[in-house]
This record gives C-alpha cells, sequence and structure tokens, in this order.
C-alpha cells in the first residue's frame, strides 16, 4: 500500500539508520553485497520482513535476477508464538549494591533486619558506586512535590540538597496528601492470611458443598440464584435444599446478625454494567499494564480491564499476581480478568476480590490459546467442558456483588464453530455480558476475524449484550463491526493489536477520521508512557529498567503501525506487512524499524543507556502477519 518513492532495501534502510538520518551517498556501490553485520544477530528482526515479489534497486526499479534468485531461495520458518528461553535480567543485574529501604524512607535506625541486613547503610558509600543521573527533572518530585526514593532515585539532582536531603515541594506535596491515587494494592496482613490459608471463604465454601451433595452433577441453581425477580424472597430457613440448610447452620458465626446474613441479593438487584457502545480495551497480557491504559484512557479508552491473572497465584497472595489487578483513580469503568480451569478455585478467587478490591465488573477468560494454560483445562479449554465452565459461571456469580462476564472464542478445533451454542447456556448461567473474539483457539491471532459469525452469535445472545472483537485497526472498521448488530466492540491484542500498534484508535473512532500523527507526536506519547512507568514501577534503578523493559516490549508492536501520510490507499489493513520503507523525516523511519537494536535506541532516547551487558527480547515473535 505504500507508494515507490518510500521504498527501499534492506541494505539502504539499514544504513539510513545507521548514519543517523544522513543521506549515503556511497549505497550505490554496495548494491549487491552480502547483507550488513548489524542483522547478524539472532535477536534481530524477523525473517519474513522483506519485498517479497521482487528486490528493489536504488532507483527503486525491479531487478530480475535478483527475483529469480529470491525464488530459488528456500522460505525460513515462521516465528511462531512465545520467545520461552528469554534472557532474564534480575534486580542485582543493573545494581552491585543497593541502598536499605530503611535509609531510602529516613529510618534507618529500624531496620528490622540489624547486622543481618544484606543492602547498604552508608548513604555515602552507595553514592560512589551508585550509575549517573539520567536528567535533571523528576517527573514524581514535579507532579507530586516530593520522591519517595530519595537518593536512590535515578534523577536525584532535581529534588537532593545539602547533606543528600530529600527535598519537598510542600505546597504541592499538600495538594495530593490524602489522595488514593492507585488502588486495589496488595496488604501484608491480607497477604498473611492468603499464605496461612486463614482467609474466609464462607460464600464460596456454601456453593461448593452444593456441589459435593450433587456428587459433582450439572448445577441445577436451586440454592444458587434466583432467575426470577418476581420470586419469593428466602428467608433464613426457607432454604429448598435441606441438607445444604443444615450445612449453613453448622457454620460457626461470630459477631451480631446483620441483614446480609439473611437476605439473599437477586440477579436483578446486581449493578448492572452498562456499557452499550463504548470502546472496550482488552485485556492484553504483558503490555496492558496499568501505564499503557493510561494512555488509551487518554485517548478515549471507556472501559479497560487489567491483565488477565491466575487465580491459583492470587489466592496464594503471590505479589507479582496482585500487581496485574492495580487501578489508576482516572480508570472510572474498570475490571479484572481471571484464568482458571476449577471451580473450588474460580469462586473462592471471585469471593476474594468480592471482598477486597474495587472493580466494575469481572471477566472469565475462556479464549486464551497458551498451551500453559489450555494443557491444564483453562482458556479455550473450558469452551470443551461443559460441565466445569458451568459450575464456574454459576459459582462465580453467586459470590460476586458485581456484574461477571465471559470472553470466549469461536471455537476450539479448526472449521468447527460452537460458540453459538455456548453463548445462549452463558446468558442461563448468569453471565451479565460475553465478548466472543473472532478465531478459533487454533488459528490463535493469524487469521481474520468471522465477523459474520459474530453477528450470528449478537442475535442468539439477545437480550444480553454481546461485545464483538477482531481485526479493528480504524474507523471504517469499527463502524462495520457496530453493523453486525454487536453492543460493542473490544479493542485487542496480537494479530488485532489495534490499541498496541495505535492507541490512538479511539481517538479515529470516536472523531471518524485517520489521524496523520506525526514522528514527534508519537515520540511524546512514549514519553508519556515512560513518566507514567516511572510514576508506577518507581524511579531507582529498578523501576526505571522496568518501565525500559515494558517499554520495548510495546516498542515491538508499535513498529508495525504505517503512518497515514505513507499510504496509498486507507487505511492500513491488520495483516499487511509493509516492505522496507522510509519515513518522512529519521525518527519515523526509526519508529517502523523491528530490529531489537533500534528499540533499544529509542529507549535510551527516553531513559538514558542501558545497562553493561544489557540483553532484550520481546515475548511474543513477531509472526502473526504476513
Amino acid at each position: 500500500p505504500l507508494p515507490r518513492r518510500f521504498l527501499t532495501s534492506k541494505e539502504q534502510f539499514h544504513a539510513y539508520l545507521r548514519a543517523g538520518g544522513e543521506e549515503e551517498e556511497e549505497e550505490e556501490e554496495k548494491e549487491g553485497k552480502k547483507e550488513d553485520e548489524q542483522v547478524s544477530s539472532s535477536q534481530g528482526e524477523p525473517p519474513a520482513k522483506r519485498v517479497k515479489a521482487e528486490e528493489l534497486g536504488q532507483d527503486g526499479e525491479s531487478q530480475g535476477n535478483a527475483g529469480e534468485e529470491e525464488k530459488e531461495r528456500p522460505e525460513k520458518k515462521r516465528a511462531r508464538g512465545q520467545n520461552k528461553s528469554r534472557p532474564c535480567m534480575k534486580p542485582n543485574c543493573y545494581e552491585q549494591s543497593r541502598l536499605c529501604p530503611s535509609v531510602t524512607q529516613g529510618c534507618a535506625g529500624r531496620c528490622h533486619f540489624g547486622p543481618r541486613c544484606r543492602f547498604l547503610h552508608d548513604v555515602s558509600e552507595y553514592l560512589a558506586a551508585k550509575p549517573a543521573d539520567l536528567g535533571q527533572r523528576c517527573v514524581l518530585f514535579d507532579t507530586f512535590g516530593r520522591c519517595p526514593y530519595g537518593v536512590t532515585c535515578r534523577f536525584g539532582q532535581a529534588h537532593l540538597g545539602d547533606g543528600h536531603q530529600n527535598l519537598v515541594n510542600a505546597a504541592l506535596a499538600q495538594q495530593w496528601e490524602g489522595k488514593l491515587l492507585v488502588r486495589n494494592s496488595l496488604s501484608k496482613d491480607l497477604q498473611q492470611q492468603l499464605r496461612k490459608r486463614k482467609f474466609s471463604f464462607q460464600k464460596a465454601e456454601e456453593f461448593l458443598r452444593g456441589l459435593r451433595g450433587g456428587k459433582g452433577g450439572k448445577v441445577t441453581g436451586g440454592s444458587t440464584e434466583l432467575s426470577n425477580c418476581t420470586a419469593p424472597r428466602e428467608g433464613p430457613g426457607d432454604s429448598p435444599n435441606s441438607q445444604g440448610a443444615e450445612d449453613a447452620r453448622s457454620i460457626p458465626t461470630l459477631g451480631p446478625l446483620t441483614d446480609e446474613d439473611v437476605t439473599k441479593l437477586r440477579p436483578c438487584e446486581k449493578k448492572k454494567l452498562e456499557i452499550q457502545g463504548k470502546l472496550y480495551l482488552a485485556p492484553l497480557t504483558t503490555c496492558g499494564n496499568l501505564p499503557f491504559r493510561r494512555i488509551c484512557k487518554r485517548f478515549g479508552a471507556d472501559v479497560t480491564c487489567g491483565e488477565m491473572a491466575v487465580c491459583t497465584n492470587l489466592l496464594q497472595g503471590q505479589s507479582s499476581e496482585w500487581a496485574l489487578l492495580k487501578r489508576h483513580h482516572t480508570e472510572d469503568i474498570f475490571g479484572v480478568q481471571l484464568e482458571g480451569a476449577f471451580p473450588d478455585t474460580m469462586t473462592k478467587c471471585a469471593e476474594l476480590l468480592n471482598r477486597t478490591i474495587d472493580v466494575d465488573f469481572v471477566d472469565i477468560n475462556v479464549g486464551c490459546p497458551i498451551d500453559l494454560v489450555y494443557k491444564k483445562g483453562g482458556g479455550c479449554a473450558l469452551m470443551t467442558r461443559s460441565n466445569k465452565f458451568e459450575q464456574i459461571v454459576r459459582g462465580m456469580n453467586s459470590v460476586l456483588d458485581v456484574p461477571l462476564t465471559v470472553k470466549i472464542r469461536t471455537g476450539v478445533q479448526e472449521k468447527v464453530n460452537v460458540a453459538h451454542k455456548i453463548i445462549p447456556r452463558i446468558r442461563e448461567w448468569g453471565a451479565s455480558m460475553v465478548t466472543v473474539r473472532g478465531q478459533m483457539c487454533g488459528q490463535r491471532y493469524t487469521r481474520s476475524a468471522d465477523w459474520e459469525y459474530i453477528a450470528e452469535c449478537a442475535r442468539l445472545a439477545s437480550p444480553m449484550p454481546l461485545f464483538g472483537n477482531g481485526d479493528i485497526l480504524s474507523y471504517e472498521d469499527a463502524n462495520r463491526a457496530m453493523q453486525t448488530g454487536v453492543s460493542g466492540i473490544m479493542i485487542a491484542r496480537q494479530v488485532p493489536v489495534g490499541a498496541l500498534i495505535k492507541p490512538w484508535i479511539f481517538t479515529e473512532i470516536k472523531e471518524q477520521r485517520h489521524w496523520d500523527i506525526s514522528s514527534s507526536e508519537r515520540f511524546g506519547i512514549l514519553k508519556d508512557f515512560t513518566n507514567y512507568g516511572l510514576e508506577h514501577w518507581g524511579s531507582d534503578t529498578q523501576g526505571v529498567e522496568k518501565t525500559r523493559k515494558f517499554l520495548l516490549e510495546w516498542l515491538s508492536f508499535l513498529c508495525r503501525y504505517i503512518p497515514v501520510g505513507l499510504l496509498e490507499h486507507l487505511p492500513q489493513r491488520i495483516n499487511e506487512r509493509p516492505p522496507y520503507y522510509l519515513g518522512r523525516d529519521y525518527l519515523e523511519t526509526l519508529m517502523a524499524s523491528q530490529n531489537v537494536d533500534d528499540w533499544i535506541k529509542i529507549s535510551e532516547l527516553l531513559l538514558g543507556p542501558v545497562p553493561p551487558s544489557f540483553t532484550f527480547l520481546p515475548k511474543h515473535k513477531a509472526n502473526s502477519y504476513r
């Protein structure tokens, strides 16, 4: 879709970037030579990134001999799935000596570990080995009037006074005092309860006893929900299941009896999920972190959802898993997505989240095709395990006070659609909404979404809302999707990386226009992401490198964007793989590179030089469009 004047060869493209944007006059002499050493690394660009039908010369004309050689060259194996053996950069690789947190927090005399502490307590000794500062402005100090990282901040010169004293802008700090910017954090007390298995799952246990009483058979729903709002309320002794009532009365109780103990919340009394017609940013594993969601909210996303969290890890109190549930105060409609394979863990996890965090809905992931999830019976595998699927939906719905939603695919096996059979049952089980991903499990993210089938599912789901998901990269795609009768669209990941390729897609849809965004504007978005990342993960060395890691993961998707001003035909198609091209300026060309070294160069423009021996390999192989 690109005019010929922008096209170039692989050698010219990388030579242009190496020269820093200057035109290379000696490029004509290099024509026909071997590929340069800059692409010899195994962490370089995807193998299929070349002009397919012809090899372009300096003047853009095709060369017949090169085309014949291309045909004879054996096709390389496509890169698929994840890079599972990625190098892991741990914090001790960034800093050999770290300062004790008690010193940073101004209470060095109260270190709990005393002489056994493995961190430094001498500030001068730490500063002697500390890496150089990365800039003269600290985003935390400029925004909140105080940087909690003190001398460990990599922008410390902005707020360190005499004697390494951490300065405070009292007027600015007072404006933020008492405001909770990020919610849903894991407290130490709750983590201890979960680790020692002292957290009480009263509602979940009541539901699970009903399952065991039915000998694992199908859930009839008698004591778990009332499907009709005109049905009479049950009193404390009016349970239709006498055995279940006896079990409930045998539970030891403590404290006064409240209305919640005797009043059952009926489905019609639950909080409603009114998001029809809104733009929904899907849960994006790895890249859908809190700073990225803030970027998308700024561009017009109405509904956001946290990254997929594994229910068993949440029940164990793992801090890394609970971090996926954090919610920024700007996210007005926010949900979390859970993954699990069994009704006991999923029901208990739903009750845990219902009592401890602030969300507007909970989503069940029944669309994940990853082998690690699928082989354990979770994700797409639940579509083939209807009994367990029903028990999970009914169980979670019985313990939640917020709406429960489900995300599925069109099917599991190739060319066998089953979503139309499952959706009416999901509605009967009590789900408030369903999202259909327009591909099979086996297709993962490598085929076009089947919107005709999604339209059929939307008719069967009525009156339950159904959101469609897949292959939305422009406002025309969104308009065609809404014409199928869905209640809304979810803008998601991987091949349909609409939000990851261009987070401003939400603005384009709402304003019904193509945005020819400049390279400087795109660089400003990356700058905002790094600032949000430093706020979220910290401005010390660990926080800077964690921000860099997620920035690089995002850049592995951003490089697929083709500027609107370069396209010969609008809009860009999700599965079109562009040939090598030169942008309208050096920065635009740099952002189009699929070489890891160029992504690292962009990160260094924002976060300073990388640590010694730094390596990066993206989590997802760039295989998904051609």
